[in-house]
């Protein structure tokens, strides 16, 4: 192929306007170059050149599948602690996942924000709030409330507790021990939208108290019921705090009725539930999905496809996870993640929980969603 000319790509910067190798492409001639260096001063680019990156057979997106290591990245966050502040200024002690296929950018995925954050022992991260939906998931530790909105949220294993986009929130620390989760964000989405807003708010927590229950949770945390004075159907989950007892029991409950012959699981051997909004019983958050997923010891997943990606973490077992070419071994805390259209299959050895979000809501709603299970077309 002949160079022609230059456009920018947001993520590799300058690349060369190529004639393509396509058929029926015009033949490289001083006329056709001229023709692109016009494009070039006039900032437009041939479609001609392009049709094959821009409407490929299927997905090629620009993410790699990766896995990140818990036993490597707790080390590092420990050592952040001692080093970084957390104040207002840095405002978060939190070590972004960044995707080796994107050029550097802080993203696990072109639409997902994925991150370690760590707080020590006594330690306050002031109030901020900003456009982006949050969520924490807790894979380890106790002792941390984060305060949505004045209202404080304690954070303890297994726990799922969202921030939704333009809500206050703070985090303390009232424990002795340090304390490290997840944190999950449509950043990368947001910000390539143009659409994003921040505000700081107070330096200090509004609320330093530490109830067991959050009032959200006391007026919409109850199985199958809904407030009759709430009718109003919320972009968002009002529930703060999704509980990992109620996580657990769920899971258990369908292998239960699986092994008493009843339907229930995804496939033989593979429980999971999703976590929704219970004003409108969709997706907890406008951008992401999130669920919980329960494999018994030995089973294997089948293969699965879909458009949009997905991070995952080990909450507890171990197992092998692949995701097209690329095969690991995962254990505790693990992260990985799973670009669109990637097919991913997971083993486990001796069971295997894992906790999972994706941006499926955005596809759904633009109704680019599709997905492919093993043997079909």
């Amino acid at each position: 192929m002949t160079g022609e000319g230059r456009k920018d790509d947001p993520l590799t910067g300058p690349v060369t306007i190529t004639a393509s190798d396509s058929p029926d492409q015009p033949t490289p001639s001083p006329e056709l170059r001229d023709l692109y260096r016009g494009f070039e001063k006039e900032l437009l680019v041939p479609l001609w050149t392009e049709i094959g990156d821009l409407m490929p057979l299927s997905p090629r997106p620009s993410a790699r599948p990766h896995v990140w290591r818990w036993s490597s990245m707790l080390p590092l966050a420990e050592r952040a602690g001692e080093l970084v502040p957390v104040g207002r200024g840095g405002e978060r002690r939190a070590m972004a996942l960044a995707n080796p296929g994107l050029g550097g950018a802080p993203y696990a995925t072109p639409t997902l924000w994925a991150a370690i954050q760590y707080l020590r022992p006594g330690e306050n991260a002031p109030e901020h709030r900003h456009t982006q939906n949050a969520f924490r998931f807790v894979v380890e530790g106790e002792g941390v409330w984060t305060v949505v909105d004045g209202d404080p949220v304690a954070m303890r294993r297994g726990d799922f507790l969202l921030t939704p986009g333009w809500h206050f929130h703070g985090h303390h620390n009232t424990s002795a021990e340090p304390m490290a989760w997840l944190d999950g964000l449509d950043i990368p989405f947001a910000h390539y939208t143009g659409a994003t807003f921040f505000e700081f708010g107070p330096d200090e927590v509004s609320d330093h108290s530490t109830p067991s229950r959050s009032r959200s949770e006391r007026l919409w945390a109850h199985p199958g019921l809904r407030p009759v004075s709430r009718a109003e159907r919320l972009p968002s989950s009002p529930i703060a705090a999704y509980r990992w007892e109620h996580t657990d029991a769920a899971l258990n409950d369908q292998l239960a009725l699986e092994d008493e012959g009843f339907p229930g699981v995804v496939e033989p051997g593979h429980a999971a539930v999703r976590f929704t909004n219970p004003s409108t019983g969709g997706d907890v958050m406008p951008t992401i999905r999130a669920e919980f997923h329960r494999l018994r010891p030995g089973t294997l997943t089948a293969a699965r496809q879909e458009v949009g990606s997905a991070v995952w973490q080990v909450f507890s077992g171990s197992g092998t996870v692949r995701v097209d070419d690329r095969e690991w071994r995962i254990s505790h805390g693990d992260l990985f993640v799973v670009p669109s259209w990637a097919a991913v299959t997971i083993a486990a050895d001796a069971g295997l929980d894992l906790f999972r979000f994706s941006d499926s809501p955005i596809f759904e709603r633009l109704h680019f969603d599709r997905t492919l299970m093993e043997g079909q077309r």
